[in-house]
Order: structure tokens, then C-alpha cells, then sequence
């Protein structure tokens, strides 16, 4: 295709983009306007008189938190590091100083309940030193970690009075957060240190010599993520101390993201050179004008208090779309500032933890890229530790039933949860046979490029239909709202927007060719 009909479609696209976003906003506006009076978890707001969105549960605590949260991570990492140059602190040092910074931490959060935490680590940290360099290693590690991950969610977390009535006066001390909600992420790092302990008298995964040579942070003496993860640590760092700080390290113990031991272990011995000061000030500062889109988004559409208070199910086929639309983008706005904000406290203090979310929601087109950067580190821990195991790409259309299981499980123990998951393995399949039969496809004059670029289009709009009713299934409606969704679309009132999402969707896809199209020749310049 030349360059200047490139040109002229690439201006179509974006007319037609502003006037969807137009119809959008103006939309959602009146939605939010006319049915403000029936939606649950709505709150006097700070703009103006306008009342604002706190129905997400998980939103309006960390939101509500963030002064408080703000304060004290600001000074722990003060004084560490304050204590890192004093007295010039290496790995072991530095895990001793945080270790006491995250147990004070802890011991706020969860009370006396932070026994149990100090129990099963510690059991896990003498399973590993006893079977880690066993054949056996890999089964007795799941098992372990798998019945705990399901004990603690069927038990809810335990209780003292198990031991004895003698003890039973410590359930009243159980802090301000449930302890084995936030255990979820202590058993992947706990996994992680398995691994990383197992696999550290074997040869990395990747070829050191080539990787720096391409490797444009390696190659200026910055070691990058991937490096810092398959490069193995010495023995020395494997100590209970750098084990137990790993896991309850407390900018990254609620909510991640998640980092490998190897990574973090040679983080916390040498601090990460990747950001400058400056750079990590500007991150800091871009976070705070995504709060500001975000409290813009809460007080003036009231896309999640939608969907918990039911009444999308009166709404028009339209409208049931556009608040669709909006609870997904605000899923992404949400998780991507609690995400950013605890990997911030992270970066001061010298961890450089991967970004959970790379790349904008509304720019990923197909499953795959989709799940690369929609909690990316979880994914990079998935294929690090659960899909190579498993076999890899020889064995993908089984492995990917077998990893989307356990990430449900790992959120929760609920079936709308596992229809999600298997929604996305459904959905996986004729991605996999497409790209399968693109890869032989010859494209070796324009015509042909034309086409492979228009079905690809069709192809991306068809993903990320699936992928928005995968994720209000999931999320949102639960699996007895597949018929529900059905009734909606599939009848003749619903059929003109199912068939105008598809266009739009369609040409949403076209755009992101172009922006990749645009990287790629930055990139090569």
C-alpha cells in the first residue's frame, strides 16, 4: 500500500474515532444524568456539586488511603534509604533493615494474625532447603502452595481458637486487612524462590553474551529486567533473611506488581541504575495526572455503580455497549494507577518491579497482546514458572487451560471466575489456528498485503468482542448473563449496535496497525 493512501485512511480513522468518543462521552453524560438517582455507591464528589463513582469496593479503599499510605511509604523509604548510604548496605544488610520496616508494617495490616503468614513462609523456606535440588522438587512445591492457596480462602483466613480457647482472645487482634487476601501474592513469590532456588545450579534461559549485545539497557552497563530474573544469585542470597524480605517487602506486598526472587535479590544488593532520578520523578508525576482522569472519570460517568446496581438491564442495546465499554476502561484506569503507584515506592527505594500495564487498553487487538500487558508481571511469573514447565509452545493449546485456571483460582474460588477463564481459553483457539495458517501466508505483492491487512482487521475486532464479553462475564454479570447478553444483541433490536461495535471495533483496530506501523519506523530510524 503507498504511502499517501495510508494518509488519507489514516485521517478517515481518526474522524471516525473522535466522533465515537463524541457519541461516548455525550452519551454517558446523559446516562449518568438521568439515572443517578437509582445507582448504588455514589458519594458527594469534589467537583463542584457533582456526585462521584465509589461503588468499586478495592478503588474506594485505596483511594480513601492514599494520604495515609502516601505518608508512610514516604517515610520507610526514607529511612532506608538513609540507612543504605550511611552504612553502605548490601543485599543481607538491606533485607535485615527491610524486613523490620515490612513486619512493623505487617503487624498494622493483619495483627496478631501475621502468625500465620511467619508459619507457612517458614515451612515453605524448609520445604524448598529440603527438596530443591530433589526430582520430587516441583510436585512437593505446588502442592504445598496450591492447599494453602485454597485452605486459606475456604477457612477465610483461620482462627486462634483452633489451637485452643486458651488462645482464642488473639482473634480480636486482626489489624485493618484480611490477611489471606493478600497471601495470594506471598504464595507467587513463594513459588518464585522455589523456582529461582531450584533452578540455580542449572544454565539461564537465555544466551547471555547475545542478549547484552541486543539489549540496549545491557549493553550501557544497566542490567534489565529479564536479565536481572534468569540471571541466578548466589547461595548466599538464598538466606531466610532475603527469603522473608522477598515476600513481605512492603511497597510491593499488597498489590504487586510481582518480581521474581532472582531480580529482587540482585536489587536489593545493587540498587537499579534503569531510572535516573529524574526519570522516577516524572513517573511520579504522570501518575498524578492519571488520578486526576480518574477522579474526572468518577464524578462525571458512573460506569461501575452501573453495573453493580443492575440497572444495565434495562438500559437500550446502546447504552448497554457504552456502559460495557466504560466499567472496562475504568477495570484498566484502576488497576493501572494502584499498580504504578506502589511500583513508584519501589523504584525510590532502588527495586525496579516490571510495569503491569505497558500499553493502553484500548490498544491491544488480539488475546495475546491483550494478556502481555494487562498484569504483565503476573503473566511474566506465568510463563516463567508455570507455562515453560508445563512444555511451552509445544504444548500451548493445553497449557493455556492449564494456566487460565489457575489465575482464576488465584483471584478467587468463584464459577463466574472460571467462566471467564475458559471463556478466554475458547476464545484462545481460533486465534492460535489464525495465526498459525498468517505465519505460512506469502505476502508478496500489495494486493495480498491489502487483504492480510483488511481480514486482520476483521480478526482484531472479532478478539476484542470476545474479550469485552470474556471480561463482563468475569467481571461484571456473571455466566447466567450469557443468555442475558444473548437476548440483547441477538435480536433484532440489538443486531444494528452489535453490527456498529464490529465497525468500530474494526477501525479502532486499523489505528492500532498504524501506531505500530509508526513505532516500528521510530524504532528502525
Amino acid at each position: 500500500m503507498n504511502n499517501s493512501w495510508r494518509q488519507r485512511e489514516l485521517v478517515f480513522l481518526l474522524l471516525y474515532a473522535v466522533i465515537f468518543y463524541i457519541i461516548i462521552i455525550r452519551d454517558s453524560l446523559q446516562l449518568s444524568h438521568d439515572h443517578y438517582n437509582k445507582l448504588y455507591g455514589l458519594r458527594p464528589g469534589l467537583i463542584s456539586s457533582r456526585l462521584n463513582d465509589a461503588s468499586d469496593a478495592q478503588w474506594r479503599n485505596f483511594r480513601s488511603n492514599l494520604p495515609i499510605l502516601t505518608f508512610v511509604f514516604g517515610l520507610l523509604t526514607l529511612i532506608a534509604n538513609i540507612l543504605r548510604t550511611c552504612y553502605n548496605l548490601k543485599a543481607e544488610g538491606m533485607s535485615v533493615v527491610w524486613l523490620l520496616i515490612s513486619l512493623t508494617y505487617l503487624s498494622y495490616l493483619h495483627g496478631a494474625f501475621i502468625f500465620f503468614i511467619l508459619l507457612i513462609t517458614s515451612a515453605n523456606f524448609l520445604l524448598v532447603k529440603i527438596f530443591g535440588r530433589t526430582k520430587y522438587f516441583s510436585f512437593v512445591l505446588w502442592v504445598f502452595n496450591l492447599s494453602f492457596l485454597l485452605c486459606n480462602r475456604v477457612y477465610e483466613g483461620y482462627s486462634f481458637t483452633s489451637f485452643g480457647e486458651r488462645w482464642a482472645y488473639l482473634d480480636k487482634f486482626r489489624g485493618t486487612f484480611r490477611w489471606h487476601i493478600c497471601f495470594n501474592f506471598v504464595v507467587l513469590r513463594m513459588i518464585s524462590f522455589g523456582y529461582d532456588y531450584h533452578w540455580s545450579d542449572h544454565n539461564v534461559h537465555v544466551d547471555q553474551e547475545k542478549h547484552i549485545q541486543h539489549c540496549i539497557n545491557c549493553s550501557s552497563g544497566k542490567p534489565c529486567y529479564r536479565m536481572l530474573q534468569e540471571r541466578s544469585v548466589g547461595s548466599d542470597k538464598c538466606s531466610y533473611t532475603i527469603y522473608l524480605c522477598y515476600l513481605l517487602y512492603a511497597p510491593l506486598y499488597i498489590a504487586g506488581p510481582i518480581i521474581s526472587f532472582n531480580a529482587f535479590a540482585s536489587q536489593l544488593d545493587t540498587p537499579q541504575k534503569s531510572y535516573t532520578l529524574k526519570q522516577v520523578s516524572w513517573y511520579g508525576f504522570r501518575w498524578v495526572l492519571s488520578l486526576f482522569l480518574m477522579e474526572i472519570m468518577t464524578h462525571f460517568f458512573y460506569y461501575n455503580a452501573f453495573a453493580i446496581s443492575g440497572i444495565w438491564k434495562q438500559l437500550s442495546p446502546m447504552e448497554v455497549f457504552i456502559v460495557g465499554y466504560g466499567v472496562l476502561n475504568f477495570m484498566w484506569l484502576k488497576f493501572f494507577l494502584i499498580w504504578r503507584y506502589f511500583r513508584f515506592w519501589a523504584l525510590v527505594s532502588g527495586i525496579e518491579a516490571p510495569e503491569n500495564m505497558p500499553r493502553c487498553i484500548n490498544n491491544c487487538y488480539n488475546l495475546e497482546s491483550f494478556w502481555k500487558n494487562w498484569h504483565a508481571s503476573f503473566n511474566k511469573w506465568l510463563v516463567r514458572y508455570m507455562y515453560i514447565p508445563l512444555g511451552g509452545s509445544r504444548r500451548k493449546l493445553l497449557n493455556v487451560w492449564v494456566v487460565f485456571t489457575f489465575v482464576a483460582i488465584w483471584h478467587d474460588l468463584e464459577w463466574k471466575l472460571l467462566s471467564w477463564a475458559w471463556l478466554t481459553c475458547i476464545f484462545f483457539i481460533p486465534e492460535m489456528i489464525v495465526k498459525s495458517a498468517a505465519t505460512s501466508y506469502q505476502v508478496d505483492n500489495v494486493f495480498k498485503e491489502f487483504i492480510f491487512r483488511e481480514l486482520s482487521a476483521v480478526a482484531g475486532a472479532i478478539t476484542i468482542t470476545c474479550l469485552m464479553v470474556a471480561n463482563l462475564v468475569g467481571f461484571v454479570i456473571g455466566p447466567s448473563g450469557i443468555s442475558w447478553l444473548k437476548s440483547v444483541f441477538l435480536q433484532a433490536e440489538g443486531l444494528p449496535t452489535l453490527f456498529g461495535l464490529l465497525v468500530t471495533f474494526y477501525v479502532g483496530t486499523k489505528l492500532m496497525f498504524h501506531v505500530s506501523d509508526t513505532k516500528k519506523r521510530t524504532h528502525q530510524s
